[in-house]
């Protein structure tokens, strides 16, 4: 990572700190996300029923039933974050993630224990979903307060990074056990390995966090007498910036989870490919997501948040369909490598600028609380529960290329929120605290 030198001549160490923060990102993603990569598998062991559909809409609820701790995770991590710091609110978060993951990792299928096996998945996602909640915003908030000011862009990024490296990460493991084990000893104890996986990482990252060094820009803010405000003064004083980020959010999660996490799931049950070359397929969409998310992250500390945003979005409804419709005409591992190749970029390029955009809405006093309320809302509503919504959406039109339309409408909203966001990328300094004049009687 090319980060830009620091003047208090800590170059060295910010470079290091904000590696050690994308590290510790990836490990707390790839935890959340590998369950939606193994659905398939999940479904037939601890949701079985007489109909592979009704099975898989099991497995997505119990998906999904986790955002429903996002909005939690993010309110009561992020006050946590505002109040301790980002250094402590992410060690917390990692910590337990790995508790989550070790539940799942061990749990006994139905076939041993019965209902208690779908119950045990429910609680650890319940947990996933806790930490999850509070992690992209105190995550963020870390990345763009330890930047320099003309390079928030590229630092926010990497947050986006994190993500991209869980997802390829998960797709690997994921395709490694699903094409290098029979279908017998994958559904006996292969599909434990890419938990075990995440078990294993699991206390690296932890101790990588606990080492980071607080922000200075926390540091500050904190030196400032501190006003009373709650969560109503919060969103109150940032109303328009909630509203338009929410709208920024409910976009970029439905892309996330339908076109990066339901994928391989449509690939196997619509195009009736191999999970194992659905996979592949994935890795090679999410390689060019990595890339493409740096370079316009870096690309918006120049022109700005706003024209990458917009024109990502503008090509995404122009091409998502035609996409679709051609991959469904003659499914081949090909056709929908390419068709993850472009949407992927597209996504890509729209997340370059993403995290660093939300995150300038905020003060630093309110910014992890601010971004884990609007964030969380955002992905409960439209991405906690995409894979169910799309299934079933499937089964109701008749149609298998039916997931595009949920993933147009998220583009449109997206395009929508973006043309009434505020572009901060040209400030060379960003307010430590709210307006004097939010601080109002709160509930």
């Amino acid at each position: 990572m090319n980060f830009a030198p620091m003047p208090s001549g800590r170059s060295a160490s910010k470079t290091l700190q904000v590696a050690a923060a994308v590290i510790g990102n990836a490990l707390e993603w790839y935890d959340f996300i590998i369950f939606g990569f193994l659905t398939v598998v999940i479904s037939r062991l601890f949701f079985p029923s007489d109909t592979q559909y009704a099975s898989l809409l099991l497995t997505t609820a119990t998906f999904g039933v986790g955002f429903f701790m996002r909005p939690v995770g993010g309110i009561l991590l992020g006050i946590y974050a505002d109040r301790k710091g980002r250094k402590a609110a992410l060690s917390l978060i990692i910590a337990l993630m790995t508790a989550a993951i070790a539940m799942v990792a061990f749990a006994p299928t139905y076939a041993a224990i019965g209902v208690a096996a779908p119950i045990t998945m429910v609680l650890a996602r319940l947990l996933q979903g806790l930490a999850t909640g509070g992690e992209f915003a105190s995550a963020t908030a870390f990345l763009i307060e330890s930047a320099p000011a003309d390079r928030r862009g590229f630092y926010g990024s990497w947050q986006m990074v994190g993500q991209g490296i869980a997802l390829l990460l998960g797709a690997l493991v994921s395709s490694a056990v699903t094409r290098g084990l029979s279908t017998e000893a994958l559904d006996e104890w292969g599909w434990r390995i890419p938990f075990l996986f995440g078990l294993i990482i699991g206390p690296v990252g932890l101790y990588i966090r606990r080492h980071l060094d607080e922000t200075d820009a926390f540091i500050e803010a904190s030196a400032v007498p501190k006003q009373e405000s709650g969560l109503g003064s919060i969103l109150a004083s940032h109303l328009s910036e909630s509203m338009v980020s929410i709208g920024i959010v409910s976009a970029g999660t439905i892309q996330f989870y339908v076109i990066l996490l339901y994928m391989p799931t449509f690939a196997t049950t619509q195009l009736g490919l191999p999970l194992g070359e659905a996979f592949a397929a994935q890795s090679i969409g999410v390689a060019f997501l990595i890339l493409a998310v740096p370079l316009f992250g870096a690309l918006s500390d120049h022109i700005g948040r706003k024209p990458i945003m917009i024109g990502a979005y503008l090509l995404y409804l122009s091409f998502a369909y035609p996409l679709f419709a051609w991959t469904y005409q003659s499914p081949s591992i090909i056709r929908l490598a390419i068709m993850q190749v472009v949407l992927c970029s597209l996504h890509g390029a729209f997340l370059g600028p993403f995290s660093t955009a939300l995150a300038e809405q905020f003060p630093t006093r309110i910014r992890s609380t601010a971004l884990g309320i609007t964030y969380n809302v955002a992905v409960m509503t439209f991405g906690g529960f995409a894979q169910f919504f799309v299934t079933w959406l499937i089964q109701a039109t008749g149609s298998p290329v039916a997931p595009v339309f949920y993933v147009m409408f998220g583009a449109a909203m997206g395009l929508l929120a973006t043309f009434y966001l505020v572009d901060h990328a040209r400030e060379s300094r960003l307010p430590m605290v709210e307006p004097a004049t939010a601080h109002i009687k709160t509930v």
